[in-house]
């Protein structure tokens, strides 16, 4: 069972798995008791056993199993005959299992775990990397159809094209409005506008042909130039136009138009 000095790797996982006589067991624990090297090496072979003991799916009994074994026990101790004792063989030492094939198993093992993890990592980045470019198709297709909505718009055979123009002044300020009723669709290009406080912007208007209240149709401020536009803001589909106006309100806009209108201009009757 032992050289000189220690106990084989191949008797102190018998002796884990409690498949020693009892002799046996009994000398390997006193080796255990004096030999530190001995101690460390089954304290990782008891480690390992109890690793894949983990790992195995527990199966419960079926129902009688232990019942029916005792029984089988005492039946074969009554059968069995009287013997005189066996005069005892000593046992042979075994011959050690080589360190390296006791530990290559362990070593494919912890291979496969690598390489597994390596595969999860890149499987994880794939993903990622398609989770972007679905983010910028999306993107694009977004901007590819507010291109062609605004195309619609004013390429449409039957939208409104206004002028808006100051009234009773020198017409400086000027503005420009193409209206499709039927899809709710408004774009206003604006130019020659004055600067406004900080607290202030100018609001569109649309003043319905059916004599209903304006509907708000988007807040905007001129640039350094005093150019500024709306393009397809947010209005209701259908609402046929009398006109078209431009405020001045407080910031976040208003319900409803503050007098005096600044800019206004009337709408052609739409074919739509």
């Amino acid at each position: 069972m032992t050289d000189d000095r220690h106990i084989s790797p191949e008797d102190l996982t018998l002796y884990a798995m409690q498949a020693l006589t009892q002799e046996e067991s009994a000398e390997v624990r006193l080796h255990l008791a004096e030999c530190p090297q001995c101690r460390e090496e089954f304290a990782e072979i008891h480690s390992d056993l109890s690793f894949v003991a983990m790992s195995v799916e527990q199966q419960p009994l079926p129902q009688g199993a232990r019942q029916r074994f005792i029984n089988r026990i005492a039946a074969t101790a009554q059968e069995a005959p009287k013997t005189e004792p066996a005069d005892v063989i000593p046992m042979t030492p075994r011959r050690a299992i080589p360190r390296k094939a006791v530990w290559l198993p362990w070593v494919a093992v912890a291979a496969l775990v690598i390489i597994s993890v390596a595969l999860a990592l890149q499987v994880r980045f794939l993903n990622q990397e398609l989770e972007i470019e679905t983010t910028m198709i999306g993107a694009r297709n977004a901007e590819t159809l507010k291109a062609r909505k605004l195309l619609d718009v004013l390429t449409a055979p039957t939208a409104q094209h206004v002028v808006l123009t100051a009234g009773k002044t020198p017409p400086a300020p000027s503005a420009r409005a193409v209206y499709l009723a039927s899809r709710g669709a408004l774009i206003l290009q604006a130019n020659d506008l004055r600067a406004l406080p900080a607290d202030k912007t100018y609001e569109l208007w649309i003043i319905p042909a059916n004599g209903s209240a304006p509907i708000p149709a988007g807040l905007f401020r001129p640039d350094a130039s005093g150019s500024a536009s709306v393009v397809l803001p947010a209005i209701p589909q259908g609402v046929e136009a009398k006109a078209f106006g431009i405020t001045v309100e407080n910031v976040g806009g208003s319900n409803t138009p503050t007098a005096p209108i600044l800019l206004s201009g009337a709408a052609a009757t739409s074919g739509e």
